[in-house]
């Protein structure tokens, strides 16, 4: 089957979402998603989106607090257009239906870890499953977007790979989809293309992110021939649920903003000897004291305890997590949360300009899959919705210039051939290789890392990746069987990338290298395939 568009739009969070009915007005948009449309990393994001919209607050502000939690390596350029575009994302979601909590006739602003002011809109501590609402109902109801749902990329269609000879510039021209329902392979053509896949946290055994976040946008891009840049910089979220039924509930950062203290099991509140901002540090310092702590004291947890607030305040400002606890038996204003560190949010991706645009001709990445300069090496608290809207934007700005600037002349796209290939009766491999992945993933490269660890990690990665080509040329294509491939591929970049890198910064940290070395590695590491 064929699918044709003006926009193939691969995700439906936030950045996908915005370029979507950005586009729209101008030409067709098909957007895929690997689930339902609602099941994204935006839907689970709590805290809020930061944006300059007090008073008391400053641009400059804003740039500097990002400019620090980036640790040295963020694109100032970047950094300031971000911010300074972010009040006009900001009323374009509430013009599409947003709301965000007010507090008399303002909006209610919150801070977050890393922030020297007030700036976090929100929607209770549900701020990404309202504007996934919003965006959702906005999204469905435009009458040029296509929306499949349950259907996952397989691989990036590129005029070199059709022609079977390198082209400079290289040209996507839409993707190969698989329809997981009924097993159909389509051909997805188009003039733009646009990654917004999100990000790659189910490549480590313990994760906060949704079971989707793995990776596809990133291993499709690398292996289409893209650059791919900063991959080691994986964040950690300091606090997440500790609970065997839980799921990796994320604790939002917006707990420690209103006053929340990291403690250890006696009680002891620790933080202060990591940090002068104490448990409003940054993510990395915070998840790398709270590693510390727990291995030191040989503890499965630390406690993340807000019982000194007015107990009417935290269930009014944290309704769902508030709920949530009490489904576990954990009741927040009276105990301390049992919380440990889980892989958040993938601050490297694939690299691209300010447009948004890929070295690939025509194909765009916006969100977590996209490596803008912005975060560096270790992403502000709330940066990343503001920076999927404001690079929604640039994208589709350009995208349109684009389709006005080009004539769109495609090669004849062959079908997928799957006629060789046969059902297998040998799952249990897909699952037994997916698991070692995520788990030396975790002890080799998590938040603390060495060189003998990282070349142990490759190690593991070179012969599961034998084994997951020969599985799959031979067998017919399954959702497991890709999302595998993908989050292999995605280990051996965050692997490549972490050997790059001869220091520790922000979210790398290596014991063999324990100091940051700005004369050598103030700079961004990039890989990129060799045909």
């Amino acid at each position: 089957m064929k699918v044709d568009s003006d926009f193939l739009v691969i995700g439906s969070g936030i950045a996908g979402l915005s370029f979507a009915l950005q586009a729209a007005d101008h030409g067709k948009v098909a957007l895929i998603t690997k689930r339902e449309i609602t099941e994204s990393a935006t839907n689970y994001a709590q805290g809020g989106i930061a944006t300059v919209s007090s008073k008391e607050d400053t641009f400059d502000a804003h740039v500097e607090d990002t400019l620090i939690a980036g640790a040295g390596i963020c694109h100032e350029d970047v950094v300031r257009m971000v911010v300074e575009e972010g009040p006009k994302v900001i009323r374009s979601l509430i013009d599409w239906g947003v709301k965000f909590t007010t507090s008399g006739d303002a909006y209610d602003l919150t801070r977050e870890g890393g922030h020297s002011q007030r700036r976090i809109l929100h929607a209770e501590d549900i701020t990404g499953r309202e504007i996934e609402r919003a965006l959702v109902a906005a999204a469905k109801a435009h009458k040029n977007i296509d929306i499949y749902e349950h259907h996952i990329a397989i691989d990036l269609i590129t005029e070199s790979k059709i022609l079977r000879k390198r082209l400079k510039p290289n040209r996507c021209i839409g993707a190969h989809v698989l329809d997981i329902a009924s097993g159909d392979i389509k051909t997805c053509k188009a003039k733009i293309t646009l990654l917004a896949s999100g990000g790659a946290g189910k490549v480590y055994l313990y994760t906060c992110n949704p079971d989707v976040a793995t990776g596809d946008g990133v291993a499709m891009a690398y292996r289409a021939g893209a650059t791919i840049a900063n991959m080691e910089f994986m964040q950690f979220h300091p606090t997440t649920l500790y609970h065997p039924n839980a799921k990796s509930f994320l604790i939002s950062e917006a707990v420690r903003g209103e006053g929340a203290i990291l403690r250890r099991r006696d009680g002891t509140a620790f933080m202060e000897k990591y940090h002068k901002l104490k448990d409003l540090a940054p993510r990395d310092i915070v998840a790398r004291a709270i590693d510390n702590e727990m291995k030191t004291y040989g503890d499965d947890c630390v406690f993340l305890d807000i019982t000194h607030k007015d107990p009417e305040y935290v269930k009014s400002r944290f309704p769902n997590i508030y709920q949530t606890c009490l489904e576990y038996g954990l009741d927040m204003t009276r105990e301390g949360l049992p919380v440990v560190p889980a892989a958040h949010y993938l601050c490297g991706g694939v690299a691209v300009d300010t447009n948004a645009e890929t070295d690939i001709q025509h194909l765009y990445a916006i969100g977590e899959v996209a490596f803008t300069g912005l975060h560096g090496a270790n992403r502000l608290a709330s940066n990343s919705l503001l920076e999927a809207a404001v690079y929604a934007g640039r994208a589709y700005a350009h995208a349109i210039e684009q389709l006005h600037a080009h004539k769109f002349e495609f090669p004849e796209i062959p079908t997928w051939d799957s006629s060789t290939a046969t059902n297998s009766d040998e799952m249990v491999v897909v699952s037994q290789n997916w698991d070692e992945i995520r788990r030396f993933m975790w002890n080799y490269v998590g938040i603390v890392r060495s060189d003998k660890r990282l070349e142990r990690a490759m190690r593991r990665i070179k012969l599961i990746q034998d084994e997951i080509e020969d599985y799959y040329w031979n067998f017919i294509v399954t959702s497991d069987l890709i999302e595998l491939r993908n989050i292999a591929t995605v280990a051996e970049l965050i692997v490549t990338c972490a050997q790059q890198r001869k220091e520790s910064r922000g979210l790398h940290y290596n014991i063999d290298y324990p100091g940051r070395d700005d004369i050598h590695w103030q700079r961004d590491t990039f890989v990129k395939k060799q045909f």
